[in-house]
């Protein structure tokens, strides 16, 4: 066995004993000057399971015994130096198995990838990338749960596409995206993974090299440059991560050293059957490690603000997508998996302590309990979760024709006794939007303008109700096909007029939920929300206020029939409303004519309250009222 640094020795020892939280300072390929002014590459990998690694390349000839590793601890981990090699160099490891087998595999660490078929790993230069987001990251330290957060969705690669089918590179993305997020209001652009993956239509999510952007859209430093024009204009950049699982073809993390290495070598546990897919060894340290360093290198390294994690649920339970004889219960004799969650727990911690105002979104939807629960009050301390029943609830309600609507509002209604269960966020994700799902708008019944005036109508109410907000690309302007991975937005519907009116109403609703603090403030606080009318006066009709933390109240209306109404808003206070945003404007595609118009209060009691308002409501259409804003 190599001798070793005393320096590297303990880094080796807080790798192997969990207490690393950046291995990919130390492994992975990194230029390097020796003492004596030689110049090249230090290559190290953790291979426990080979029993010989090499480094091949076009520089060697691919020939295995050209470039050896040396062992250098009796816990797998392998080290070599190659003079006078260059950034840019591809390589991969040759792994001989216990068996004789010989693997070329790409490096775990590697932080970038050649393009398909050859799947090499790459020796990348110095980061010389000049960061102009300087007062976004300090003042990001300071981010809290009080925040307005309204997140645009955003697959890379159909968002814009070139006239002739070509994808638009990061550095051209950073030329256009962040300037129609900032102009749409949103303040949160999310990205479907980024990180090296095999299969397209996979959206990202079979990821082959874990700290690799994916050489689909250029090189690194121009995702630095979308994520910084992000920064500079006040956007925050989340990144979907995807470590439920991960790809199984034969260059990748899988039988990496010819054993199970980054996967469980529990035949019960190892294999997520329904994708196809290998599922990550949560209660070994090394493998722990990695997936909190990489963690860490998306935040650290590419300035990104948060991360969603991509189907926890299936992390979380031992028996997700099995049969009964498929899975064995955990030593409690429960279906948790144990070291998953003591795993996020770890993750999440970390993150918080590192990067301070960074999001960590999980994604669960089979009922696991304290989700958003700060780790040291017994949860996994995830700072929001998505409310996935909140979303099939709404597009099982919207969906119905209007006459079923009166006959379903529980759907809508119960949704409110969930809402505070956890530090939600509204997911109007891309997975609405696939296999047969149809577009937003083709989901609302009727002819195009109830369609219309539908989608604006849930949009309202889907802004005013508690929890953040996600929306995926293509909903604010009524795509009409559904989401196609293979090409880019139905960017020419804005030459008709009513996509147009859709794209203005939410635009404007967006900067009306970020300059009022009742829709965003002290969510967690259930006193921020209350049931003026959960349809108890007219079935279509719902009414309820949002509150902030001085108090302050804005009133929301709903009529989600087909039909007008004349209708009674009970008002807590004897004053003066002003509809401060009403979907049925004309020039969001509606009939109303007058904008901010004042709602005076009638003194007489009216069920609870002691005076009401009389409102003339459209069909399909939402209001906000407020009584401290005065028409300009």
């Amino acid at each position: 066995m190599a001798r070793i640094s005393k320096q590297d020795a303990a880094f080796l020892e807080r790798f192997h004993n969990g207490t690393e939280p950046r291995a990919h300072t130390y492994f992975g390929a990194h230029l390097t000057r020796k003492r004596t002014g030689e110049e090249g590459v230090t290559f190290r990998v953790w291979a426990p399971n080979a029993t010989g690694v090499s480094v091949v390349g076009d520089f060697n000839g691919w020939d295995p015994k050209a470039a050896r590793m040396r062992r250098v601890d009796d816990q797998g981990v392998w080290e070599c130096f190659i003079s006078g090699l260059p950034a840019g160099t591809a390589y991969k490891y040759c792994m001989i198995a216990a068996n004789g087998n010989t693997l070329l595999k790409m490096d775990p660490y590697g932080v970038r990838t050649t393009p398909q078929p050859q799947n090499d790993s790459m020796v990348a230069g110095a980061d010389c990338y000049a960061w102009g987001d300087d007062s976004w990251m300090t003042e990001r330290k300071s981010f809290g749960h009080g925040r307005p957060i309204n997140i645009y969705q955003v697959h890379a690669g159909s968002w814009r596409r070139h006239e002739d089918g070509r994808l638009c590179t990061y550095a051209e993305l950073a030329d256009t995206l962040p300037d129609y997020v900032h102009e749409m209001g949103y303040n949160y652009l999310e990205l479907t993974p980024l990180m090296e993956y095999s299969f397209d239509g996979a959206w990202g999510y079979r990821t082959t090299n874990y700290f690799s952007p994916t050489f689909r859209y250029g090189d690194p430093d121009g995702l630095r440059k979308l994520v910084d024009r992000c920064h500079q204009l006040g956007i925050g950049v989340l990144m979907d991560w995807n470590i439920a699982h991960f790809s199984k073809d034969s260059y990748g993390l899988i039988d990496l050293d010819g054993g199970s290495c980054y996967e469980y070598s529990d035949p019960m546990k190892r294999e997520h059957s329904q994708w196809d897919t290998r599922v990550f060894d949560y209660g070994r340290q090394e493998v722990r490690e990695f997936l909190i360093s990489n963690a860490l290198y998306w935040l650290e390294e590419y300035h990104m603000d948060g991360l969603r994690l991509n189907n926890v649920s299936s992390m979380l339970y031992l028996d997700y997508g099995k049969e009964s004889w498929e899975w064995t219960p955990n030593i409690q004799g429960g279906r948790e998996n144990l070291e998953a969650i003591d795993f996020l727990k770890r993750l999440n911690e970390t993150v918080q302590a590192e990067v301070p105002g960074a999001l960590m979104i999980g994604e669960e939807f089979a009922g696991f309990e304290n989700m958003t629960l700060p780790v040291l009050h017994g949860g996994l301390g995830f700072t929001h979760m998505w409310n996935v029943r909140w979303t099939e609830a709404m597009m099982n309600y919207f969906s119905l024709a209007p006459e079923y609507r009166a006959y379903n509002l529980d759907r809508l209604v119960f949704s409110a006794t969930t809402a505070f269960e956890e530090d939600y966020i509204l997911p109007l994700s891309y997975k609405e939007f696939v296999y047969g799902k149809r577009s937003l708008l083709e989901k609302f019944p009727g002819l195009e303008a109830e369609k219309m005036a539908g989608v604006r109508s849930f949009f309202g109410f889907m802004m005013a109700f508690p929890g953040k907000k996600m929306s995926f690309m293509g909903s604010e302007f009524g795509q009409v096909s559904q989401w196609d991975y293979h090409s880019q937005l139905e960017w020419d519907l804005l030459e008709n007029e009513g996509h147009r009116q859709m794209q203005t109403c939410i635009r404007e609703l967006n900067h009306i939920y970020a300059r009022n603090c009742p829709l965003w403030q002290d969510e967690s606080n259930k006193g921020s929300f209350y049931w003026i009318d959960p349809g108890r006066t007219d079935p279509d009709v719902v009414a309820f206020s949002r509150i902030d933390e001085e108090g302050d109240e804005l009133l929301v209306v709903c009529n989600f029939s087909d039909t007008a109404c004349d209708y009674k808003l009970g008002l807590p206070e004897e004053k003066t409303y002003t509809v401060i945003f009403d979907s049925n404007l004309t020039r969001y595609g509606g009939t109303q004519t007058e904008e901010n118009r004042r709602i005076l209060p009638v003194p007489r009691e009216y069920g609870s309250f002691d005076q009401y308002a009389e409102l003339e409501l459209a069909p399909y259409s939402v209001l906000y009222l407020r009584y401290d804003v005065q028409p300009d």
